[in-house]
């Protein structure tokens, strides 16, 4: 009996945020369960922490800049993060679906141990984001740039980088499927072995063509 032959690359599925017509104001709250809100956050510091936001917009002050958004453990579902200014954004062990962050920069974008699915990160720049150990499915960052990109055991199920950069992507004991890396500019990866199951072009492959000689226990020598 022949084997089934496995599909080629699949693209991360896309899907928009529903949120309702009006928006009710609300601010950032500990364990505060928050549905079709315009949430605004302002300068210092913002603490959400174990919060539900659902159908919700969230939103800045003008011309602020927040020093720490806390959203660890939270649940943020079917909202719309836009032009978000941070020092740092917490949200170790969270759960994002149907999300959408646009024109944000960020500090230190913090995402280690989150559950992530059907979500599109645009014009976003983040000196460092923290993908340790998080399961991401359905993922799609579009012009985005990156200083480092850390994901040590992660999980990446089709997620999909467009026109973007990263000066390192560290993907040790990285677990990928379907993961398109076509559209990243890495200078350096740290762990060429973690990049099974991802797709690469024909230009970063000859990119990095030495490292991965020398992962392979290759010398190139003239």
């Amino acid at each position: 009996m022949p084997s089934a032959r496995r599909p080629g690359l699949r693209p991360a599925r896309r899907a928009e945020p529903d949120l309702p017509d009006e928006l009710t104001a609300a601010t950032p709250a500990p364990r505060a369960n928050v549905w079709g809100a315009r949430i605004e956050v302002g300068s210092g510091a913002s603490a959400a922490p174990h919060a539900v936001w659902e159908e919700c917009r969230v939103t800045m002050a003008e011309a602020d800049t927040v020093d720490l958004l806390d959203l660890t453990g939270s649940t943020v579902r079917d909202v719309i993060i836009d032009r978000l200014h941070a020092v740092q954004v917490t949200a170790r062990s969270s759960r994002w679906r149907e999300v959408e962050v646009g024109t944000a920069r960020v500090g230190t974008l913090d995402l280690g141990a989150a559950e992530v699915a059907a979500v599109t990160f645009r014009s976003v720049r983040a000196d460092y984001l923290n993908l340790a150990a998080s399961q991401m499915s359905d993922v799609t960052f579009i012009d985005c740039v990156f200083g480092t990109i850390d994901a040590p055991a992660a999980t990446l199920t089709r997620v999909t980088f467009e026109g973007c950069r990263c000066e390192e992507l560290d993907t040790r004991d990285l677990r990928a499927e379907d993961l398109d890396l076509r559209g990243l500019d890495v200078a350096s990866f740290t762990d060429l072995r973690g990049l099974r199951g991802a797709t690469l072009s024909l230009p970063q492959a000859h990119a990095h063509a030495s490292a991965f000689a020398s992962a392979l226990g290759i010398r190139i020598a003239d």
